[in-house]
């Protein structure tokens, strides 16, 4: 019995790796949609103060974005690694 719950538990942890991954491309979408709107009004609307405000919030928001993106998936990926790492107490071992 142990060896299906072995099993089950490497497939969740397969699970929560490529949903780390999944979220961590969200995190990079997201962030280069940021800086690519942040680069239209820069292109589009150069002339016009407000704009260029905007502009640079849209950057400044799109790196923190991608920051904290690159930040959780490694934490995630170390959390994960030290969970498989972890000896299992089975008694049937």
């Amino acid at each position: 019995m142990s060896n299906d719950s072995e099993i089950r538990d490497l497939l969740a942890l397969e699970r929560t790796r490529l949903a780390n991954e999944r979220t961590f491309l969200a995190y990079i979408r997201t962030a280069l949609s940021l800086i690519a709107g942040a680069i239209v009004l820069f292109q589009f609307f150069a002339s016009l103060h407000a704009y260029l405000a905007i502009a640079w919030v849209l950057v400044i928001f799109g790196l923190l974005v991608l920051i904290f993106g690159i930040y959780r998936f490694f934490y995630v990926r170390s959390e994960l690694s030290r969970y498989r790492a972890k000896p299992s107490n089975s008694p049937n071992q």
